[in-house]
């Protein structure tokens, strides 16, 4: 008799924030914490992301020793805390440092698998060179505490391909510095899977987004990704066929699940989260 297994799913902090939207002033959830994790968790979710604003709420509120204690009782293994930009500038670090200093309080309190980490947005940059010694550095702190770095490379940042960021990450050398890939961004980065199996590997990824997405785009990229993603299985992208790519370079999860549009923001936070985690389950190859 065969028997099979369900995937473990991550809810990316997006899925689970409910009716706020990335770059929203501030980025915090209308969802109180506590109503957050247990609509996670009664949803059939391993895990959950929390973006910097909410984990800074927290931090000022219940505090991470509380929040930790909510994880725990509900029975959640996997924690994702983001997202950090600026970290190669300097003349900046009076913005980025204490953001860090904040995700790698939560990492650590928290039990963060990584903390997520992003480039500026703007067209993608051909010489990264510039990023790997800032990279060396946030990973060396990372690990002191516990954790990892991972950059998510966009399409409209200055890493805009898994590609490219896999090609610098086999600059920076560091076990504990990989990548978030994303298939809305491999997809509209023009990424084919088979591109994507040779130019990456599979201790580089740290982390996974699954969602679709439409072929056209709407708006500008930024738009798009931020009010027009679709629930796995419901657009262009071949959901079933990435799985496969990353479980045969030998990536087997967590799956974190990345969906953000306008329709989504506008359910109730328990049912978007149930539509989110059925469909991403249901584009898992059986073979």
């Amino acid at each position: 008799m065969t028997t099979t297994t369900s995937p473990e799913l991550v809810a990316s902090c997006w899925t689970s924030a409910g009716n706020v939207a990335p770059l929203a002033q501030p980025e915090t959830s209308p969802v109180p914490l506590a109503d957050r994790v247990e609509a996670i968790a009664a949803t059939g979710w391993s895990g959950f992301g929390l973006a910097h604003d909410d984990l800074a709420a927290a931090r000022a509120t219940i505090g991470f020793p509380a929040l930790r204690g909510l994880i725990d009782d509900a029975g959640l293994r996997y924690i994702e805390v983001e997202l950090l930009t600026d970290w190669w500038d300097e003349s900046l670090a009076t913005d980025w440092r204490p953001k860090f200093e904040l995700l790698l309080e939560a990492a650590e309190t928290l039990g963060a698998r990584f903390i997520k980490v992003g480039t500026s947005l703007g067209q993608p940059l051909e010489d990264l060179d510039f990023l790997i010694e800032p990279l060396r550095q946030l990973t060396t702190e990372a690990t002191l505490r516990g954790t990892r770095i991972a950059l998510e490379p966009m399409p409209f940042s200055m890493v805009g391909s898994v590609p490219a960021a896999a090609d610098l990450m086999r600059k920076v050398d560091m076990p504990d510095c990989g990548l978030v890939v994303d298939y809305w961004h491999v997809f509209r980065a023009g990424t084919t899977l088979e591109e994507l199996s040779a130019r990456l590997t599979a201790d580089q990824i740290f982390g996974v987004e699954l969602n679709d997405a439409a072929r056209e785009i709407r708006g500008t990229l930024f738009e798009d990704t931020r009010d027009n993603r679709r629930l796995c299985g419901h657009g262009d992208q071949d959901v079933t066929g990435f799985i496969r790519s990353l479980k045969n370079l030998g990536f087997n999860g967590p799956w974190g699940v990345e969906i953000l549009s306008s329709e989504h923001r506008a359910l109730p936070v328990k049912e978007a989260l149930q539509m989110a985690h059925a469909t991403a389950s249901a584009c898992f190859p059986t073979d």
